[in-house]
This record gives structure tokens, sequence and C-alpha cells, in this order.
């Protein structure tokens, strides 16, 4: 199966590839696929859309943990928030920073023995990153965009060890008519950079439909997988809808499901929610 799913989204990949050279490019000021904001979320897939120089957007939101992420492993709502810089030379700097609650207390007198991995909190180490235009032209019917990540030893100090984190990710879309949009991603992440720490390393596929239901509500579908060398796959599904207000403004809500059999997944509903918003806002 996990054979199957690799080909799969090996093809798709190679497929939006070729047509790059085929496709024309969306008139920026006409076409909503463009003019409208495009967060990297909701879900597990990053979209492809890179800002402009000069524009900042900002994607907050509050989920129960991602099955992708430094906070993967704890089983509980995790504030997430993450501001995007347009820069030069088809490049969009990143910069992402997570907060897990602290657990409620019990009431009782405070113990004096460490923190377990599992009732960490505070300030999760901050992830920085890069969005790298691989196609010919930015905001074309196809396009591919390269995301590199790095995620540093600071936050929270109950989160222990901290190493350097890095990460990555291929990102593919294609503009469907005009107004539904594929997207699709294969990615990884792992801890350390020895080469043993390959095979604790973790990996993502992600294939997401966006489309329109109607006035300035959106919906999107996603179905994903995250494996890691010696483990199964532990596939999900994430749904959602959207709110836009204005072309720089959006609202969301979502509900998904992971089926893991791991012994971290206590709760394998997904639920969450959240807000972006661009400046300039047209």
């Amino acid at each position: 199966m996990r054979k199957t799913i690799l080909l799969g989204l090996a093809v798709l990949l190679s497929a939006a590839t070729r047509t790059l050279a085929q496709t024309e490019t969306i008139d920026y000021k006409e076409s909503p696929f463009v003019r409208h904001i495009r967060p990297d979320r909701s879900g597990q897939t990053i979209t492809t859309n890179m800002l402009y120089p000069g524009q900042f957007q900002l994607d907050a939101d509050l989920n129960h943990p991602e099955p992708f992420g430094p906070a993967g492993a704890l089983a509980r709502p995790v504030s997430t928030g993450a501001l995007r810089i347009g820069f030069f030379n088809d490049i969009e700097l990143r910069v992402a920073q997570s907060y897990v609650a602290p657990l409620p207390r019990s009431g009782g007198p405070a113990s004096e023995t460490p923190v377990s991995p599992g009732a960490a909190s505070g300030f999760l180490p901050l992830t920085l990153g890069a969005k790298f235009l691989a196609s010919t032209t930015q905001n074309a019917r196809s396009q591919v965009v390269v995301l590199a990540e790095m995620t540093l030893r600071n936050g929270d100090q109950s989160f222990q060890p901290k190493v350097l984190e890095p990460g990555g990710r291929l990102l593919v879309s294609q503009v469907i008519g005009q107004r539904y949009r594929l997207e699709s991603n294969l990615g990884f992440r792992q801890r350390g950079f020895r080469a043993a720490d390959t095979k604790q390393g973790q990996y993502l596929g992600t294939l997401a439909l966006h489309g329109p239901l109607g006035g300035q509500f959106n919906f999107f579908a996603e179905g994903y997988t995250t494996w890691r060398q010696q483990q199964t796959l532990a596939p999900g599904f994430t749904t959602g809808v959207s709110w836009r207000p204005s072309p720089g403004l959006r609202f969301d809500l979502t509900a998904g499901r992971t089926f893991s059999s791991s012994s971290l997944a206590t709760n394998n509903i997904m639920v969450g929610g959240g807000l972006s918003f661009r400046l300039p806002l047209r």
C-alpha cells in the first residue's frame, strides 16, 4: 500500500511538472485564484501560493494536534501563528511559532518530579522557512514550489531534548477550470543531521481539493498519510469550510480524523479553526 501511494504521488507530481511549459499565466488583477487570499492551512497541505514582494500575511489557527510537525506527539490543542513575507526573486520568507497550553492542575501539591514529554507546555521551538518558485511563472495554472524549513532549539524548557529539525516539501498545484484547485505535497521532517536520524524521520504525502460553495464561501477536502521507515502508514482526512469577507481576509472551520495505531494518538478526532489576513488586503 505504501508503494502504491508513493507511486501515485510521483505520477501526479511528474504530470503537473510536464505541463508547466504549456500553461499560461493567470491575470493577477482578474482571477479569483490569484487575487483571493490562500493560507498555508487548513489541514496538512501547504499551498503553492507565494506572496509578491512587499506583501505580508498572517495565518493563525487553533487545532487539535497536527500529525505532522513539532507538536505531532502531543494529544492536546495547539495554537500556531505563521508570518509570511513576500521577498524578491520569487522567494517567500516564513516564521512559525506554536504554543501548547498547560494541562489542568489536579489541585494537589506541586510535584518536584521532571515534567514528562506528554505534559510539556509553553512555546514550541521556532520554525524558520522559505518557499522557492521551481516553475517558470508565478501564479500559473500549474505551479511547483520547494519549501525548506528548520526548527530551532529554543522554546520552553519543558520540551526536552531539543535539536535542530530540518524539513522540506515539494508543493504542486493545478487549477481546474476557473475556481477549483488541486494541491499535493510530498515532504519530510527529521530530528538532527546524523545518518541514523533519517531512520526516525517522518514523511508526509497529501492530496487536497479546494473549490467554491457560492458567494464568499469555499470548501476544501484532503487525504494524507504520514509514515516512518520502520512504522506503518498513518492515513487521515480533513475537510472544512471558509468564509472570505474580503479578498485579503479569511476565516475557516475544519474537522478531520487520523487512523493511527500509535499509543501517542489518544484522540484521533481533529477539530480546529483560524483566520488569515494579508496586507495589503486587496
